[in-house]
C-alpha cells in the first residue's frame, strides 16, 4: 500500500528511537528492521533516515559511535540517549491518543473499508 508522505514522514523519528531504544544499530539494519516489523509495508531507504539521524544527533537525541563489526569493517552504530528516550516516551504516548482518537472516528459507527 502506497502511504501518505506526510503521515510516513511524521513517523520516521519515532520508529527510529524505538529501534535504538531495543539496541544499538547500524542504519542499514535499522531499515532492515523496519520492513521486517511491517511486513514490508515500510521499505525505506538510505535517504529516508539518514537525514532524519543526522538531524536527530545534532539535536541529542541519538548518539554515535564508529565500531568494528564482525566481519571486520568499522560500521558507525547509534544509539538512543536519556534525552531520546524522553522523546520516544512523549511520541508514543501522542500517537497512541492520536490513533485511538481517530480509530474511533473512522471505525466508531461499524465502518468497514473492506466493503466501501
Amino acid at each position: 500500500m502506497e502511504y501518505d508522505p506526510n503521515l510516513t514522514r511524521s513517523m520516521v523519528e519515532p520508529l527510529i528511537l524505538q529501534m535504538l531504544h531495543e539496541k544499538r544499530c547500524y542504519g542499514y539494519e535499522i531499515i532492515k528492521q523496519i520492513k521486517e516489523r511491517t511486513n514490508g509495508e515500510f521499505e525505506w531507504k538510505e535517504g529516508t533516515i539518514y537525514p532524519c539521524m543526522h538531524r536527530m544527533e545534532g539535536d541529542g537525541l541519538i548518539e554515535s559511535l564508529w565500531e568494528i563489526a564482525e566481519n571486520g569493517r568499522k560500521r558507525k552504530y547509534y544509539a538512543i540517549t536519556k534525552k531520546g528516550k524522553g522523546v520516544l516516551a512523549e511520541k508514543s504516548s501522542e500517537w497512541a491518543s492520536f490513533s485511538k482518537a481517530v480509530n474511533a472516528v473512522l471505525f466508531g459507527k461499524g465502518f468497514n473499508p473492506a466493503e466501501a
